[in-house]
C-alpha cells in the first residue's frame, strides 16, 4: 500500500488520483445506485474517458481530486475534491463520491470533508466553500449541516433524474464559521 498521502485522518489517507484509479472511477460512474442523487450516470463512462478526466485534473490548478484510501485495508473507496477553485474570489466547490457501498453511512465522508475543509481554508487561503445536492438526497443535506454549511438557496427543477425534475439545494461555508 502506498504511504505517500497528501493528507491523513485517523482512518483515511488522501492522495492525488492517478491512472491506477481509472477503473474504479469507471465502475462507480456506471453504477446507478452510487450515482443516484447526482448528475452522473447519464452516459456510460469508458476507461478512455476516465483517462482523459484524470489527466485533465492532475494538470489543473482549479481542481484538486483526492483518492480516499482506507488506511487499514488499503482500499480506494471514493474520491473527494475541491472544484472550480477561484483564487480571486477565494472560493471552491466541495464534492465527493463514496463509490464502495460498504463505506456508506460510516462517517467516512464527514471525516474526509473535515480534513479537506481545513486544507482549503488554512493552506489554500480560500474564504468560501459551497456544495449542492438533490432535494432527495437528505443524507447529504444532513452532512452539509453537520459540517457547518448553511443552506443558501435552491435551484428549482435544475436536475433531471429518473424522469423527474428535482430541485438542487445549495449550501455555503465561510472560513470564519469554522472552529
Amino acid at each position: 500500500m502506498r504511504k505517500n498521502f497528501f493528507l491523513k485522518t485517523e482512518r483515511i489517507g488522501l492522495r492525488m488520483i492517478t491512472a491506477e484509479d481509472i477503473d474504479w472511477y469507471a465502475e462507480w460512474f456506471n453504477d446507478a445506485e452510487v450515482c443516484n442523487y447526482n448528475s452522473h450516470h447519464r452516459f456510460p463512462k469508458s476507461r478512455q474517458s476516465m483517462e482523459t478526466y484524470v489527466q485533465s485534473v492532475t494538470n489543473s490548478n482549479s481542481v484538486i481530486v483526492f483518492a480516499l484510501i482506507d488506511l487499514k485495508s488499503g482500499t480506494h473507496f471514493g474520491n473527494i475534491s475541491l472544484q472550480e477553485i477561484n483564487y480571486i474570489d477565494r472560493s471552491a466547490e466541495l464534492a465527493f463520491l463514496i463509490g464502495e457501498k460498504e463505506y456508506w453511512k460510516k462517517g467516512y465522508a464527514s471525516e474526509a470533508s473535515e480534513v479537506i475543509i481545513k486544507h482549503a481554508f488554512e493552506e489554500l487561503n480560500l474564504h468560501r466553500l459551497y456544495l449542492a445536492t438533490s432535494d432527495e438526497n437528505v443524507p447529504m443535506q444532513k452532512l452539509a449541516k453537520k459540517l457547518g454549511f448553511s443552506e443558501e438557496g435552491c435551484r428549482r427543477e435544475a436536475l433531471f433524474k429518473h424522469g423527474v425534475y428535482h430541485d438542487i439545494i445549495e449550501f455555503g461555508l465561510i472560513s470564519s464559521e469554522v472552529d
